[in-house]
Order: C-alpha cells, then structure tokens, then sequence
C-alpha cells in the first residue's frame, strides 16, 4: 500500500474504537462539525483540495469516516436530514477514497471502475462501492440536483463547498448550488455562432434524472436556473469530462 494510504489507514484502525461524540437533540449529526473542520481547512474557494496536506495530516477525515460507516448512523429524521447526511457522506469517502489510492493525476477507465464500483467503503453499517451509493440508494430519493452537490473530488465536478450540506438550509444550498452550475461559464459554455451549448456530461450521464422527470429538454433545465436563458431552439451538445484530481495548485501528489 502507498505511503498516504498507509498513514489513513492506520489513523482510521485506531479511531474506530473511540468513544463516540453524541450530538445535541435535534442538531446535525456530530460529524457535520468535524466535516466542516476538513472542509474549511483542506478545500479552497474554487472546490480544489489539498489532498497532500490531507495525506500527511487527516485530521478528523478517518474518524468521519467511521461514523458513516457504523450501523445505523443515518440521520432518518426526515427526508431532508436524510438527504444532507448522505450528500456530506458521498463527499467525506470520496476525498477519503483519492487518498487512499495515493492521489492519482486523474481518474482513467480503469481508474474509474477501481474507485467507484470496485472498492468496498461501509455506509450506516453495509458494505457498499461509491456507484452503489449513488445509484442504488442517493438518487432514488428523488433530488436532482443532488449532481450538483456530490463531488468525486475531479475537475468535472460540481465545486466543492467549503460548508457541509445541512437539513435546515439544504433546499437553499442545492438550488445555489444548481444555480451556479448552470450559471457557470465551464459547465455550460453558449456557442452562439453555432445556436448550440455544450454542456456538462453530467446532464448525459445522469439524462433521465432531468429529463423528462424534471423538464422536458436538458436546456429547459438549463434555463430554469439562468439569470438569461438559452435560447430554446438552440442544440445541446456536452463536452469531455475532466477527470483529472481536482487538487490545489502546488499540492501534487
């Protein structure tokens, strides 16, 4: 195993063993807090993470990760505390996940099966793969716009906040949220002179959470959350995912 690997690894073995921190009645699970300590130190403003500086220091990542991973630690209260346990859940295992496989550049085919369908990560107790998670149990809550919240920690992605997702604010952050993907000049780049607009392949890979559950065409979704919109008439096409790391400048691994 990789150093860094090696380093989370250990960190997480002698975590799993203690005492857990119980969060107030009607608060946000404990690990929200801790969550946000990774997130506020490790993730800059534009999303990108200091995945080097996680590896040589992981803080809290490994005890959040045990969390997740304990049976029954799913916030059910609601749909909704439901909903923002598991957005912050994807987020944590993911950034955990790189580490561990020793921040590679970027995520290539085989890359990309290893890391979403073929490694194991334990989720309120159930061992499960990223894909799973998100497939299977995430977008069969019905949200679209969770795609503009969960981040596998590469450049195509949606940015990273510096916050995690909570209950009581979560419609607010997952329409900021889609709003500023659709608003983004990377995510969705107009090519006037063609009437055209290539956008994001998340829009390909995840179609029928759009369309026509959500809108009748990707651009009408599109348009829903631009200050201009598109014009209607115009072709959508979708550009290349990059699915290099989305680390700091300065922090390669």
């Amino acid at each position: 195993m990789n150093r860094p690997g090696r380093r989370m690894m250990l960190a997480g073995a002698a975590l799993l063993a203690a005492p857990r921190i119980a969060g107030a009645q009607g608060a946000d699970p404990a690990w929200f807090e801790a969550w946000e300590t990774v997130l506020r130190r490790r993730v800059d403003a534009q999303g990108r993470v200091d995945f080097t500086g996680i590896a040589a220091d992981p803080g809290p990542l490994p005890t959040i990760v045990a969390e997740i991973g304990r049976a029954g630690s799913e916030d059910s209260r609601s749909p909704t505390h439901l909903l923002a346990w598991r957005i912050n859940a994807y987020n944590a295992l993911a950034m955990h996940g790189i580490v561990l496989r020793g921040i590679p550049q970027s995520l290539d085919f085989l890359g990309r099966f290893g890391f979403f369908a073929n490694t194991s990560i334990r989720v309120s107790g159930r061992d499960t793969s990223l894909k799973s998670f998100e497939d299977d149990v995430i977008r069969r809550m019905g949200e679209e716009r969770v795609h503009f919240a969960l981040n596998c920690m590469v450049r195509g992605c949606p940015r990273l906040p510096q916050e995690p997702f909570r209950a009581a604010r979560l419609d607010a952050q997952l329409a900021g949220a889609a709003r500023e993907f659709c608003e983004s000049g990377y995510q969705v780049r107009p090519d006037a002179p063609n009437r055209a607009v290539w956008v994001s392949q998340i829009f390909d890979f995840f179609t029928r959470d759009f369309v026509p559950a959500k809108a009748p065409s990707v651009l009408a979704y599109v348009n829903r959350w631009r200050r201009e919109p598109l014009p209607d008439d115009w072709t959508v096409r979708y550009f290349p995912y990059d699915w290099t790391i989305n680390r700091q400048p300065g922090a390669a691994g």
